[in-house]
């Protein structure tokens, strides 16, 4: 039971990064600070997708599955659990590394707002 709870806690946390890396730009226009913990998990979120990379804690979830008696889920936590419901036909690797452009672009262009809006105020 501990290992489901955990595991659940890793998939929990690891959403949040991921939600945190895609939106956290618009947070940092909110809150200036959160910039400076945006822009790391930003170059690392862009550089797991770009790489295909798999990121530490999918493994560390598929362990504490295992250890529950629960079947392991394969591939990342992108293909397992958001593939489906953004591409219903397959993650291709030009489709990664265009999400990983996407995802710079769109925080560019946040960050390029956030710099004017400070050169104003």
């Amino acid at each position: 039971m501990i290992y489901r709870i955990l595991a659940d806690l890793v998939l929990l946390t690891h959403a949040l990064f991921v939600g945190f890396v895609v939106f956290g730009g618009l947070l940092a226009l909110w809150k200036r600070w959160l910039a400076w913990l945006h822009l790391p998990a930003l170059a690392w979120g862009s550089a797991v997708i770009a790489m295909g990379w798999i990121c530490p804690l999918t493994p560390l979830e598929a362990i504490l599955r295992q250890m529950a008696g629960q079947e392991n889920h394969h591939g990342g936590f992108i293909e397992h659990y958001l593939l489906l419901a953004i591409y219903p036909q397959g993650l291709t690797r030009e489709i990664q590394m265009l999400l990983a452009a996407l995802l710079v672009i769109g925080n560019l262009a946040v960050y390029s707002a956030l710099c004017l809006r400070r050169k104003k105020g």
